[in-house]
């Protein structure tokens, strides 16, 4: 916290923890949550205060109880100019007011439940007008605006009016001084944030860059400053770390879920939970002491973004703990295996050989003898490996490490677990990977998860303490003899670790970014989502050259036109058009259309071959699936199933 004398004098320990060392998690968006709700866009969303209350509560609720210690009132738009479009200019104290009472009862609902603690912020956003010199409104008339909706947030002082004020979305630092000016001269011992909104390019929407808006709001006088909106966490990020070396407040962050894109007629965020709270920890890294979410985000992202500041502490406080000296890395770090030595597929990664794996998923119920009188046959051909997926698309099934257990034991192959974050805390991801290790698990793939809300039980909760980088991090150091805390667990695990690709991802720039951050964090081979343009596999294989790693291509086999239609509309993989034509062609017979997609398959590896280390194929649905997979290697077709 900064020592200079500008800002509120604050009254209570409790505020002073928002603005202390500790990141403090924010809420998101109220539009989204209430236009998901049925509310029109042409209504003023501020008047539901007193239209529909109940609606208002709820969404603070549902924010408080995924984690939020700050909510914000739902005033963003209730100031004088912006009211007045809606014939609403009379009812400014009147909304305000409403919009503070509904957030506390929140508070005190969710306190007198849960015995926990938040605070309430009051929403200022800009006025919607041009100020001088470019439009008819004063500075002074700006200014009045502002104070006429601060003296109705902050009415009825502590533990009745707001706890703190949230001065957001600022497109105009000269707007967003007026505000700070009118908060400073309304209510001086109320804490204030001031946020600005940027372009891609990180600049103020007046033109003023990140810096100079930087030096500006420190002179306000505000008590904490940063960036909301804008154009998802990666741009909000870039002017977090811009703004640290020129200011010594505290620092705000509240991104968009992304840019909102129109998908088959839809308005989405496609920006995931998963993604923003993969932005959370590099957020406060970067130097934000206030985090949460803007447009697009709901409790669903707020949700992870806690489960990330929990992670964050956990391992700062591992890190404490070293440093005291209770355990040292450098005494009980061990070196792992060499990779040759770990696992038949590290000896063939090691050795440069091809390898080939095909992927079985668990049954979804106790039986699961199909899938291990699969994995025999597939052995006595020359597979390489099974690869076990975690409840893929959220689903629920038997355990891929109770599947990959039982095969290994009766069948001899080697397999692969998959393993994702989406349900297990960090504890419970280390004592999964101990117990793996030691019951003869050697490969493990890591990954994120499918997000609850995509399999058949979407209000499951979801943990993702880490992501699959996280999680390649973990890994990385139980194979060196440490765990999450740095304390010695002995021998090294000796996992082959591997990571997820996906060559046909919309943003592929964000996908190389992580992408190179997992083999930083220790990835030693990667396998890729299903790829049927070959284009895209040579132009990720080209974009990761500066840190390549043997990469395995993933094959799926098609089995109808639909199958592939799902997968290019539902699952959104880049099928190219020449082949949904050549599965069209086949519509007629489902034999012929699965044999379509074998040949597809086949021609797919040998193309794909030359560029990487191996291939996985996917079993494809249908009685013979294992038949299929055989035939893509260009195994006997004799086989049974």
């Amino acid at each position: 916290m900064s020592d200079k004398k500008t800002g509120a004098s604050r009254g209570s320990d409790a505020v002073e923890r928002l603005f202390g060392d500790t990141p403090v998690l924010c809420d998101g968006a109220m539009g989204t949550m209430l236009y998901a709700r049925g509310v029109f866009i042409n209504k003023s969303y501020d008047e539901l205060n007193l239209s529909q209350p109940e609606l208002v509560r709820e969404v603070h609720v549902e924010y408080l109880q995924a984690g939020a210690e700050v909510i914000e009132t739902n005033t963003f738009g209730a100031n004088a100019f912006r009211l007045e479009h809606f014939g609403l200019r009379d009812k400014v104290r009147e909304i305000n007011l409403a919009g503070v009472r509904l957030a506390r009862e929140a508070v005190n609902q969710i306190r007198d439940k849960q015995a926990t603690q938040a605070f309430v912020a009051g929403a200022i956003g800009p006025l919607g007008i041009r100020l001088e010199p470019l439009g008819k409104v004063g500075l002074d008339e700006a200014r009045e605006a502002f104070a006429e909706q601060i003296t109705a947030l902050i009415e009825g002082g502590p533990g009745v009016g707001v706890d703190l004020l949230s001065i957001e979305t600022m497109t105009s630092l000269t707007e967003a001084e007026q505000a700070v000016a009118a908060a400073r001269a309304i209510a001086p011992g109320i804490p204030v944030i001031v946020m600005v909104t940027v372009d891609e390019e990180g600049n103020c929407l007046d033109g003023a860059s990140a810096e100079t808006a930087a030096r500006r709001l420190t002179a306000t006088g505000a008590d904490a400053i940063g960036c909301n909106c804008s154009a998802g966490p990666a741009t909000v990020l870039s002017v977090i770390e811009r703004m640290r070396p020129l200011t010594d407040l505290p620092l705000a962050a509240m991104p968009n879920a992304g840019i909102p894109r129109a998908v088959e007629g839809r308005t989405i965020y496609l920006t995931s939970p998963e993604y923003m709270a993969s932005f959370t920890r590099k957020l406060v890294k970067a130097g934000a002491s206030l985090v949460g979410g803007c447009c697009g985000t709901t409790p669903s992202y707020t949700r992870a973004m806690r489960s990330a500041l929990r992670a964050l502490d956990a391992m700062e406080t591992g890190v404490q703990v070293m440093e005291r000296g209770i355990e040292s890395e450098a005494a009980t770090k061990v070196s792992p295996p060499p990779l040759a030595q770990r696992s038949k597929i590290g000896s063939m990664i090691a050795s440069g050989e091809f390898i080939s794996m095909v992927e079985i998923v668990p049954p979804k119920g106790i039986d699961c003898s199909r899938e291990i009188n699969g994995a025999a046959q597939l052995h006595k051909l020359g597979v390489d490996a099974i690869n076990v997926p975690d409840s893929p698309r959220a689903s629920a099934r038997m355990s891929a490490q109770s599947l990959c257990v039982q095969i290994q034991q009766q069948v001899g192959i080697e397999t692969i677990l998959h393993y994702t974050c989406r349900d297990r805390n960090v504890l419970s991801i280390q004592s999964d990977l101990l117990g793996a290790s030691s019951i003869g698990l050697k490969n493990i793939l890591c990954l994120t998860g499918d997000p609850p809300k995509l399999g058949n039980y979407p209000d499951a909760t979801a943990v993702f303490d880490v992501d699959a980088i996280g999680l390649v991090n973990i890994v990385r150091n139980l194979n060196c003899g440490l765990d999450i805390g740095k304390n010695s667990i002995g021998e090294s695990t000796g996992f082959t670790i591997s990571v997820a690709a996906n060559p046909g991802v919309p943003d592929i720039e964000q996908e190389i970014r992580r992408f190179a951050y997992k083999v930083e964090a220790g990835a030693e081979f990667a396998i890729t989502q299903p790829v049927f343009d070959l284009r895209l596999l040579e132009d990720f294989l080209r974009r990761i050259e500066g840190f390549r790693i043997p990469v395995i291509a993933g094959i799926w086999p098609l089995t109808s036109l639909r199958n592939a239609e799902i997968m290019k509309n539902d699952l959104r993989v880049a099928i190219p058009d020449e082949i949904l034509a050549r599965m069209a062609a086949q519509v007629g017979s489902p034999d012929a259309a699965r044999a379509e997609g074998v040949r597809i398959a086949q021609e797919m590896l040998t193309e794909a071959r030359p560029m990487v280390q191996g291939v996985q194929v996917s079993a494809p649905f249908g009685k013979d699936k294992y038949i299929a997979a055989a035939q893509v290697l260009g195994l006997t077709e004799g086989v049974g199933v």
